[in-house]
């Protein structure tokens, strides 16, 4: 995240069969985790909004192009998480202004790069699990995306 009210930051929140379904919470500003949480998690995944889940510090680092894979690259002390995604359908914008989703008066924008292949490991324990085929609005795309240039909006105060 290149800005926030909480700072720049990486944030990883993971739920997975490697994890025995326990959610795992990286971060290397862990201000921003607790702003994600309160903000964006509270509404996409309550369960991923509890602030007494600890938050390991970890390094973020990346690798790839977007055309043939992309890995981002989690490091804390005691863990070492991969994801990779491979296999990309047509990219896409998706727009969706604030209060178009009853119940969220959030907007957000993003590039969605599509991946009909990934893989998720933990200390080398590859999990479980495929993306499935998806649709956002009127585009084909997978439960598995990347999202570059992610941008969540309020709505105007008037």
């Amino acid at each position: 995240m290149l800005w926030s009210p909480a700072g720049a930051g990486h944030v990883l929140f993971l739920k997975s069969d490697v994890t025995d379904d326990a959610v795992s919470i990286f971060a290397d500003n862990i201000a921003l985790a607790r702003w994600l949480q309160d903000e964006i998690e509270s509404m996409l995944f309550p369960e991923f909004s509890d602030q007494d889940i600890p938050v390991s510090d970890a390094v973020f680092t990346k690798a790839g192009d977007g055309r043939a894979f992309w890995t981002e690259i989690v490091q804390s002390e005691e863990e070492s998480v991969n994801l990779t995604w491979y296999d990309f359908a047509e990219p896409f914008v998706l727009r969706v202004a604030p209060g178009d989703i009853p119940g969220r008066p959030l907007g957000v924008y993003s590039c969605f790069l599509p991946a009909r292949r990934a893989q998720l490991t933990l200390n080398g324990l590859v999990a479980g699990g495929r993306p499935f085929p998806d649709m956002r609005g009127d585009k084909e795309t997978t439960t598995c995306c990347i999202a570059w240039s992610e941008t969540w909006v309020r709505p105007h105060a008037g």
